[in-house]
């Protein structure tokens, strides 16, 4: 099979098949507003992982710019995004700012492998139990980190833990701020309503200024006790200047599982993101390419500062509504952040923590899916099993576990599916062409010949159907001298399978019963004869058809002698 890596961003494609006038002023119209939108999620996201206004804002700017330039959707907005909190997070505090610039290089690294390698298709199969359970488990912990801020209560360091963090914030609940509690809970309302009057006019910006302007009168006139993000960073708006990590190849072992799980959530959100803005614009996004991008751009973010970034779905479908159709409003809403944060940053200093603690309580609440996540709490049992495994395993330990076990238990659950989907049977007496796809002429009927046993295999034979064959070959009815196996039904066999069925056959050989294989498909029988199947059965007992099957079967009974006698407590 040829392999070929193919590198063709949209932008180019985009531009070369007729970009007019009227499509340009769209773009920049949407680049313009998106890029507003971004901008309190970008701060809000950028402190809440643990690292700073700047590191967000710079993420959406660069890795921003790099995932519409080189991407394959259309209208794919890159950025930080939620899902990467509770990562980055942990990140920082077990391995430093040094250890997170490893890990999303690394994770970059790996996002470009699995673009080249044509792993796009694959991670969307992913359970989708699996992403709404750490989807939902990553909005309750976001929330959970948010309570310190939103009530702006006196902690000097908050627990990594969840249930830790909340037995904290009880024993400090007492130091609540009610000024903070009031601003948040007023950003929240706005974020709430502001859709109800204009839906251009994003929530989240207007909380954010007028909470800002509120917070200020309200200091003028003497209150305290409202955190600004000046009283906890130093805000700066100078350039950054390219910073490579630390490397070795200890911290590339001990952060290459942190790594990992950057990219399979960065390739899974960005994926979903932009299947859901194909649905939308009618077009068909390359899953491969937008890998590829958002490993660029995850190299290149850490170089300046930043932190993971991925396809952020509420910036994408903002773009799609106010009218975005190419890349080229992607890179124009990375533009317009740049341009604010090199005239505008000083004022973020005067934002209010519970105002952005209000956003993100928002954001945890839109990620939640707990629409999604009840409707699947009526699914069969292994889904809300994975479910309900993946959520609490994100939200009480951490998401790098949530999804290696949830990926394992939908992988064994699928397996029982399976072994449960195949069955074997004992065919008796005749068999009805009428209803058979493998039977050759017209016929009323076949006879099954005396002596002859016909069992078919129906679904995948593999390991968690090999010992059931074979305990079913060992009871089923009497002393036979040919035993076919019809295997028409068999859309693949593994290793197990073969070798289940190779020692069927020697068991056979030496009670002197033989075996008659009959309606293998071709991928099957390249399998078997790979195994050397053809030489332990013989090349003449391997039959197309059922009707020539049981004709070798009727010369066999015919024409040599019975099986060896068993003993009676055999």
């Amino acid at each position: 099979m040829e392999f070929k890596v193919v590198f063709k961003p949209k932008l180019f494609s985009s531009i070369k098949n007729g970009y007019k006038k009227e499509t340009l002023v769209q773009d920049l119209l949407a680049g313009v507003i998106v890029g507003i939108v971004a901008l309190p999620l970008a701060i809000a996201f950028g402190i809440a992982s643990g690292a700073t206004p700047e590191a967000g804002i710079l993420t959406a700017i660069v890795a921003g710019f790099i995932i519409s330039f080189f991407g394959g959707s259309k209208v794919q907005i890159g950025g930080p995004t939620g899902a990467f909190i509770v990562i980055v997070y942990g990140i920082i505090q077990q391995y430093g700012m040094n250890g997170l610039m490893i890990a999303t290089f690394m994770a970059g690294v790996f996002l470009i492998l699995m673009g080249v390698l044509h792993l796009g298709t694959i991670i969307k199969y992913i359970p989708y139990p699996i992403v709404v359970g750490f989807t939902s488990g990553i909005a309750l912990t976001i929330f959970a980190t948010q309570i310190k801020d939103l009530f702006g209560l006196q902690i000097e360091n908050v627990p990594a833990g969840f249930i830790d963090k909340w037995a904290v914030y009880a024993q400090h609940f007492d130091t609540v701020s009610w000024w903070s509690l009031l601003v948040g809970a007023a950003s929240i309302l706005i974020i709430v309503f502001t859709p109800k009057v204009s839906r251009r006019i994003p929530g989240s910006l207007v909380a954010i200024v007028l909470m800002t302007v509120v917070t200020l009168l309200l200091k003028r006139a003497g209150v305290t006790g409202i955190e600004t993000i000046g009283d906890r960073f130093t805000i700066s708006s100078s350039l950054p200047q390219p910073e490579v990590p630390r490397i070795d190849w200890e911290a590339i072992t001990r952060l290459a599982q942190p790594a990992m799980v950057i990219a399979m959530l960065g390739a899974i959100e960005s994926l979903l993101s932009a299947a859901v803005a194909d649905g939308v614009i009618g077009d068909r996004h390359d899953s491969n390419q937008e890998l590829m991008a958002q490993g660029i751009a995850n190299m290149v973010s850490p170089l300046i500062g930043g932190i993971p970034a991925t396809g952020a779905i509420a910036r994408t479908m903002t773009n799609i509504n106010n009218g975005g159709r190419t890349p080229v409003a992607g890179i124009a809403h990375a533009i317009v952040l740049a341009l604010i944060y090199l005239f505008l940053m000083p004022l973020v200093q005067y934002i209010p923590m519970s105002c952005l603690a209000g956003v993100l309580v928002v954001v945890s609440y839109n990620m939640s899916e707990w629409r999604s996540f009840k409707a699947i709490l009526k699914n069969p049992k292994s889904d809300i099993i994975v479910l309900l495994v993946t959520f609490f395993l994100t939200v009480i330990f951490d998401l790098t576990i949530a999804i290696e076990v949830g990926v394992l238990i939908a992988c064994l659950l699928c397996m029982k599916r399976m072994a449960e989907t195949t069955n074997v049977s004992v065919l008796s007496d005749e068999i009805d062409p009428n209803a058979d796809s493998d039977v050759l002429g017209n016929l009323e009927h076949l006879t099954i010949p005396e002596g002859v046993k016909v069992y078919e295999i129906n679904g995948p034979y593999f390991f968690g159907i090999g010992n059931k064959f074979e305990e079913m070959m060992g009871d089923m009815g009497g002393r036979a001298k040919v035993r076919i196996i019809r295997m028409r039904k068999v859309p693949f066999i593994d290793s197990t399978g073969v070798h289940n069925l190779s020692n069927m056959c020697r068991m056979c050989a030496q009670m002197g019963v033989r075996v008659v294989l009959s309606g293998v498909n071709p991928s099957v029988m390249k399998v078997l004869k790979d195994a050397g199947m053809d030489e332990l059965v013989g090349q003449e007992n391997i039959c197309s058809h059922i009707s020539l099957a049981l004709e070798r079967a009727a010369q066999i009974v015919a024409t040599e002698p019975g099986p060896a006698p068993r003993h009676r407590n055999a």
